[in-house]
């Protein structure tokens, strides 16, 4: 059980009455529904067989999702719509990373979560209407294409993909890969972010953000992408092509050249939403790594007895609750300062959160011996999931890099002052 009054101490606040009774309420559900229902959807996966795991979701998903909204436990990401401040959220999404299925029985699974930010904030009514409001109701998913194949993509000035006025319209040019969701049947429309072109624009002005419908002609999947070899079907990480996608002008958010502009607040609050499940993540993984010491004798004696793990289950309850402090220091400072002032925490949170259950998972298989990395534990996809953020949330060497700059800067403004 997590208690949030003492974290919101910490941070000099208190948590709401509405806050306490949603974080009881989400536990409960995780625990009594979610963790039991993993196994469910294994076997419904493997009962649907190679052919079907693409095109059909386990339906064990969207009963989760029905009982999770009969209980209003529903978009609780979005502080307009569930009155939640991202400091109240993050143990929520902390219970949410304790199950891969958590999120999505919730409506809080990415990348819908900062798609739908980005159309909250700054989508047009009629880009509201047609794409938010069925991904608030749950109807459909959607994909973000970012990262591509052909360039370095920790720096996004480098994309390559592009996007240009003709008419009424904006045609679409290039290849992304690790669009995330792509392969979900359900997913119906992608935020495309390339470049409009404009020689006399910043170089941070050149880029926008375009919706485009995932049946729209010239939208090719290529292949789903494996992650340490999990293909993690339906959703899927794929490979995606637009060749000559035509879409409405309507379809642009924002204006052209403001995509980084809205990255930046997508990239904040959805972003630390991952760091706020690994703590999840980690918990489930240290509470596994205990059940088995407790258990399992080598030696003449329990696990447990050995001071090596204990030394390595120490260790981890500390590096939790070091990780979990930093995640509620950048929750606290979106909530008080904005995302854009925010940016120093919100890097640090990156940089030590995915570190942390990376390294939390490996001493739990380490633990579970042969057990750790096969099917009949979480461990493996748990390591899987920590290591891939330190890319997918932006490479640790580019957080690491904004960071020192920061701190210098601020060093450089002490020293002068002497």
């Amino acid at each position: 059980s997590l208690s949030l009054s003492p974290l919101m101490a910490a941070f000099g606040g208190a948590s709401s009455a509405h806050a306490r009774g949603l974080l009881e309420k989400v536990e409960a559900f995780v625990c009594d529904h979610v963790i039991p229902a993993e196994a469910v959807f294994q076997q419904q996966q493997e009962d649907a067989g190679p052919a079907e795991r693409w095109s059909t979701v386990p339906p064990i998903v969207e009963e989760l999702k029905a009982k999770a909204q009969q209980q209003g436990l529903w978009n609780l990401f979005l502080p307009d719509v569930c009155k939640l401040t991202q400091l109240e959220y993050a143990p929520l999404a902390e219970i949410m990373g304790r199950s891969p299925l958590a999120s999505e029985a919730f409506n809080c699974s990415a990348p819908d979560t900062g798609n739908m930010e980005v159309l909250h904030l700054y989508g047009s009514a009629e880009q509201k209407q047609q794409w938010l409001e069925p991904l608030l109701a749950g109807k459909i998913r959607s994909c973000f294409c970012m990262t591509e194949p052909g360039v370095a993509s920790s720096d996004a000035t480098n994309m390559a993909t592009t996007i240009t006025r003709q008419g009424d319209s904006y045609v679409i040019n290039g290849r992304k890969w690790w669009s995330s969701g792509a392969g979900d049947p359900r997913c119906k429309v992608a935020i495309v972010m390339g470049q409009t072109k404009s020689p006399s624009a910043p170089r941070h002005r050149q880029h926008s953000m375009v919706l485009v419908p995932m049946d729209a002609p010239g939208v090719r999947k290529i292949r789903p992408l494996t992650v340490f070899g999990y293909d993690d079907a339906p959703h899927g990480h794929l490979e995606v092509h637009f060749d000559n996608v035509k879409v409405p002008a309507s379809n642009l958010i924002l204006g052209e050249g403001r995509g980084f502009e809205i990255a930046q607040g997508r990239l904040g609050p959805g972003r630390i939403h991952h760091c706020m499940r690994l703590i999840g993540i980690a918990e489930r993984c240290l509470e596994l790594m205990c059940a088995r010491a407790a258990t399992r004798v080598a030696f003449g004696k329990q696990l447990m007895r050995h001071g090596s793990v204990l030394q390595d289950i120490a260790q981890s309850r500390l590096d939790i609750d070091a990780a979990r402090l930093v995640v509620l220091n950048a929750a606290h400072c979106i909530d008080t300062k904005g995302t854009k002032k925010a940016r120093s925490a919100i890097g640090q949170a990156k940089i030590v959160c995915p570190r942390m259950a990376c390294q939390i998972a490996d001493r739990a298989i380490q633990v579970h011996g042969g057990a750790g990395v096969c099917q009949d534990f979480p461990l493996a996809y748990a390591y899987v999931a920590a290591r891939t953020l330190r890319i997918a949330d932006g490479p640790d060497e580019v957080h690491l890099a904004s960071l020192g700059k920061t701190e210098l800067k601020a060093q450089h403004a002490k020293l002068s002052k002497l």
